[in-house]
């Protein structure tokens, strides 16, 4: 496995001859379409192939892994032209594996909403242990604010992944209300009601764990708010469900703010199976423009939660989207906008822009000019990622959680593929 940043002159098919690839597995793995242009500064991942298998008369997925001692969820990681069509035919090139040798297995998670596009979901799904669908909220009176989540589950299954429910404070209008939170928190009538709920959702649905994110909680609840993910945790461990809290992005236990003063992480990680590490939205929409994870920032956050939760529980949270300012900057004024990691490559071909590589958040970025507008956009690569799942390594930690899978992200799924192998428990 390498890494190609795109130089002036550089073709696919150039590259491809220059690492003896085929022009497609670069296209693929890097999720570029025969007719978009390469640009100046773009990072490429290159994998080589170690073992391939031509198919033969009557062969089918299935055979071909047992053959190899392999499974079907590995065929579909390597070949991902076979996500959407398991069918093969006669002559027909499958990756078994590529030459660098997996780091360990782990989990990993993405989130994603029920209005997802199909094609972007089943892309993802290959490469996930468990799906976390967004999400339930629940009412003054216990009821719970329904999803429409039942198409997510039954595709998860279809791809061995398994679902996961959300419950956060999120109310009918679609906004995280603290209020309703603490009501939770502090009505232990009310928290069963809806912990009665959760569990009747789960098993009807086939769940297999609850996710509880709870933002903008008050300071005044955070011993409350720990007490209310025990009893969660022990109402849920007895149909065997695990739960999973998310937690803001502290690198202190006294880091002040309305993000953070209500985790206490020593004490959710110690009540909860695993957390998540919301390490993202340093850049966003409101604030000014810099890497919506920068490295140096994530692995201050890493830095102080193993101090506090042991690292086997924690999930790493790795953002899968960038944002579009327009300059000059002007806080309360200038207002971002999100947008795909592919998609910003895919604006910097259409404007001519050369992407450059901040060394210190470890994040690409360019900036262009449309329409007597300048502007600077932040995203994520092959690059900033790797760099990010190196913390696993480092820190030795359980797994990657994504904010989200609601857009493509082709080089990030092969690369994870390419480095671990991924849990699949269903």
């Amino acid at each position: 496995m390498t890494i190609h940043v795109v130089q002036p002159g550089d073709t696919v098919a150039l590259i491809a001859q220059q690492y003896g690839v085929s022009p497609q597995r670069i296209l693929t793995d890097n999720g570029i379409a025969r007719t978009q242009t390469l640009v100046v500064g773009q990072a490429l991942l290159i994998l080589f192939p170690e073992t391939a298998y031509t198919v033969r008369p009557g062969d089918t997925l299935g055979a071909i892994a047992e053959q190899f001692g392999t499974t079907v969820s590995v065929l579909l990681q390597n070949n991902p032209s076979l996500i959407f069509s398991r069918t093969v035919y006669p002559g027909q090139t499958i990756v078994i594996r590529f030459k660098d040798p997996k780091r360990r297995e782990i989990p990993v998670n993405a989130y994603a909403y029920p209005d997802i596009q199909r094609d972007v979901l089943r892309r993802a799904l290959p490469y996930l242990t468990y799906l976390t669908i967004f999400g339930y909220g629940f009412t003054a009176q216990g009821e719970l604010i329904p999803a429409d989540d039942a198409e997510l589950i039954n595709l998860a299954y279809e791809y061995q992944t398994a679902p996961v429910m959300l419950l956060s404070s999120i109310t009918e209008e679609g906004n995280f209300s603290g209020e309703r939170a603490s009501l939770l928190f502090r009505d232990l009538q009310l928290q069963n009601k809806v912990l009665d709920n959760v569990v009747e959702v789960m098993l009807e649905k086939g769940y297999v764990g609850l996710d509880i994110d709870f933002e903008y909680i008050n300071a005044d609840d955070r011993e409350p708010f720990t007490r209310f993910v025990q009893n969660a945790a022990d109402r849920m461990h007895q149909y065997g469900f695990f739960v999973n809290v998310d937690l803001a992005p502290k690198n202190s236990s006294a880091q002040a703010g309305l993000l953070y003063e209500g985790h206490d992480y020593a004490a959710l990680g110690a009540a909860a199976d695993t957390v998540l590490l919301m390490t993202y939205e340093w850049g966003y929409t409101y604030g000014p423009p810099m890497a919506v994870a920068p490295i140096d920032k994530v692995r201050e956050v890493v830095a102080y939660a193993v101090t506090e939760i042991p690292n086997e529980k924690i999930m790493l949270g790795i953002p899968n989207y960038g944002y579009d300012w327009i300059l000059p900057f002007e806080r309360g004024v200038t207002r971002a906008t999100a947008i795909g990691n592919q998609y910003a490559v895919e604006i910097a071909a259409r404007n001519n822009a050369e992407i450059q590589f901040d060394q210190t958040s470890q994040s690409p970025y360019f900036i262009y000019s449309r329409n007597g507008l300048n502007h600077v956009v932040w995203f994520e690569d092959v690059r900033s990622i790797q760099a990010k799942l190196e913390l696993l390594e480092e820190f030795l930690l359980r797994g990657a959680g994504y904010w989200n899978a609601m857009r493509p992200f082709a080089q990030n799924w092969a690369l994870l593929a390419a480095l671990y192998d991924i849990r699949k428990v269903v």
